[in-house]
């Protein structure tokens, strides 16, 4: 068996591996095994008397946990398991907290150490009491506005809007048993969240083909739970075009991009950010868009997961309620599922999700019309050499068709149907010369 996020073969013992220890037990467990190679061939460990004796002693000593250590034979050489379970609370080796993450070992500093430590006594982030917070930091038109989409939704009482401030917050778990005011509750309807929280707010960059050609940029700030209409207004009067289309005699000006599915992929950067972090950034480039917000998926998710049916999992519990009860999300996990369905139906790739340098990025392309994505349709070349000359050119006739790729008109027809037939690209016209070939408007 190879290597995985619970399990470590190392061929002899050495003192640091305390620390691979350490971060299994801060992480979800694992074991160790000692005398078997990286390939999980047992090589053997000659003095494995000993260390049945010291492996459990050292443990005790500088972690201060119990493990299992078991021996094992195969084939005739001794092996040892070390068998880490979860600790319900942090374990740190000479003061160093580390952690397991995927198939490594990583020390925990700064912003990631500040939320483990608060994980491993049930604590968020966003629960934290603010000192010297007051009511007057909270802004009651934004308590106002969210009653009214929250009542729309039928998921708040009508009355709410008449419960003095202190009473609806407490209600919404913002404010502790103490009375103190919770940062998620600055985050949601305070005058100045930033104040608070130095990074929250929503970083709008405009580039060229690559990340040094800047153009220009917008920062958005207030509370989060207006930021993302006041981010999507911003795309789309400033970054983003509305290519001008027709379906018949209706005129089609939709966005580059499917808003629904931008807007859930700018909601659930919101919603799930790391507010401890850096900011969220979106970025809009010649060819794509792409949205980046710090904090890592729950140690029971991947990319992969989230492309399948999976249950919700919010970093941000309190936040993300509030956001449901608005009627901006479902409670289901069903941002990633609007996100796909959306750009597929606007005939676009569906997005790239990635984890990336401490965050999760989201990346829409602007379109399919690439040759390397058309490669995923199995067209012949002379079919993507017309898509692509659509595309630089505009539009397409069965005899340019016939003329670029040097084939007969009945070789052409049949390439052109197959392409219609994919939805690749659109015939304009019935017969004969005025028959033309577009690519087709989005949405459609």
């Amino acid at each position: 068996m190879p290597e995985q996020q619970n399990i470590e073969y190392k061929q002899s013992w050495r003192d640091e591996f305390l620390k691979w220890i350490c971060g299994f037990a801060n992480a979800q467990g694992g074991k160790i095994f000692i005398g078997i190679d990286d390939k999980g061939n047992v090589t053997g460990v000659d003095d494995y008397e000993k260390l049945m004796d010291d492996i459990p002693n050292k443990v005790v000593n500088h972690l201060g946990l119990i493990v299992d250590v078991n021996l094992h034979h195969k084939s005739g050489k001794p092996y040892i398991e070390i068998d880490v379970p979860v600790s319900s609370v942090p374990v740190s080796y000479h003061g160093a907290y580390h952690y397991r993450s995927g198939s490594t070992k990583q020390e925990l500093k700064g912003a990631p150490l500040h939320n483990f430590l608060l994980s491993k006594i049930g604590l968020s982030w966003e629960r934290q009491p603010v000192p010297g917070a007051t009511l007057d930091d909270i802004d009651e038109a934004a308590i106002k506005s969210f009653v009214q989409k929250a009542s729309a939704q039928q998921r708040i009482s009508t009355n709410a809007v008449n419960t003095d401030i202190r009473t609806f917050l407490k209600n919404l778990d913002l404010i502790n048993e103490n009375g103190e005011l919770l940062i998620a509750a600055l985050l949601l309807f305070g005058k100045r969240p930033k104040k608070y929280a130095p990074a929250a707010y929503f970083k709008i960059g405009r580039f060229g083909k690559s990340h040094s050609d800047l153009k220009f940029q917008d920062v958005v700030e207030g509370n989060i739970l207006d930021m993302a209409d006041r981010v999507m207004e911003i795309l789309s009067t400033k970054y983003l075009i509305r290519p001008i289309s027709y379906k018949g005699l209706q005129r089609l000006e939709g966005l580059e991009y499917p808003e629904a599915a931008l807007r859930e992929a700018i909601l659930n950067a919101i919603i799930h950010k790391d507010y401890s972090g850096t900011t969220i950034f979106l970025s809009v480039y010649d060819d794509r868009l792409m949205i980046w917000n710090p904090g890592e998926l729950p140690s029971s998710l991947t990319v992969d997961l989230l492309k399948e049916k999976h249950s919700s999992q919010p970093r941000n519990r309190l936040i993300a309620d509030v956001f449901f009860m608005a009627g901006y999300i479902e409670s289901w996990g069903r941002g990633i599922d609007i996100m796909m369905n959306g750009c597929r139906e606007y005939g676009l790739p569906e997005p790239i999700i990635a984890e990336e340098q401490g965050g999760i990025s989201v990346t829409f392309l602007k379109d399919i019309y690439t040759e390397e994505y058309l490669k995923s349709f199995n067209l012949n070349e002379r079919q993507k050499r017309a898509v692509l000359y659509i595309k630089e050119n505009g539009e397409i006739t069965n005899a340019i068709y016939q003329s670029i790729n040097q084939i007969s008109k009945a070789v052409a027809t049949k390439d052109l149907a197959d392409l219609v037939s994919r939805k690749l690209i659109q015939k304009v016209g019935t017969t004969g010369k005025g028959t033309r070939y577009i690519l087709p408007a989005k949405g459609l």
